[in-house]
């Protein structure tokens, strides 16, 4: 079984574009949000979270509609969620809201996948690995969950709902998560022993068909 790979199309290497402007946007507010979690401005850091999830939604179908896929944005945007996610669950880990466990069980999924790329690099791969839509689906999970979680640390019908909602979310994404880096591996794995064999007649060069960034999720 050949592992999958995706073309890549109409990726340049411009930096000043209206996707990229929205990445940079959203990172510039990670440290903001951690800050307005940390003080207990609970209602300020879930408006910029409602932000962050408007413009990586914006920035992506910007990029397709005005063909301004860049190199670039392909490394912020997944760089922007990551940060979003780990500046959550500091945040979230200080407040007790969720279980110091849960965070290094995350923390450790990304330590688990940090290795793919130089791996791929070194087996003659000019890009990386396509990303999983399983990745993808337990990123958003995740960044339903911990809004839905810093609602929950309130009082009110409301506040439990959403408590319990949060943590629906929070264990199908983390279950997803580390179900999208099994995954990975496991291509890494097709990619190896597709390096002891000779390419067919007509088949891309080793690298073209990968993405050209960082995968997401």
């Amino acid at each position: 079984m050949e592992t999958p790979v995706e073309p890549v199309e109409r990726v340049t290497d411009r930096v000043w574009t209206v996707p990229n402007a929205l990445s940079f946007a959203r990172l510039l507010g990670v440290p903001l949000f951690l800050w307005l979690v940390l003080a207990g401005h609970d209602w300020w850091a879930l408006g910029l979270l409602m932000f962050a999830g408007l413009s990586d939604w914006l920035d992506g179908r910007l990029a397709r509609v005005l063909g301004q896929t860049s190199r670039l944005g392909v490394v912020l945007d997944p760089a922007a969620d990551r940060l979003y996610i780990l500046a959550t669950l500091v945040g979230l880990t200080v407040r007790d809201i969720i279980p110091l466990w849960l965070t290094l069980l995350l923390v450790g999924r990304e330590v688990a996948i940090t290795p793919i790329v130089p791996v791929v690099r070194r087996l003659g791969y000019n890009g990386t690995l396509p990303v999983h839509m399983v990745g993808k689906a337990g990123t958003m999970c995740l960044l339903y969950a911990f809004p839905l979680l810093l609602l929950g640390d309130h009082s009110g019908a409301v506040a439990t709902g959403a408590r319990i909602i949060g943590w629906s979310f929070a264990i199908w994404g983390t279950a997803l998560y580390w179900w999208a880096a099994v995954l990975y591996w496991v291509q890494v794995r097709q990619l190896a022993d597709r390096t002891g064999r000779p390419d067919p007649p007509g088949a891309p060069p080793r690298g073209q068909g990968l993405d050209p960034g960082p995968s997401a999720g």
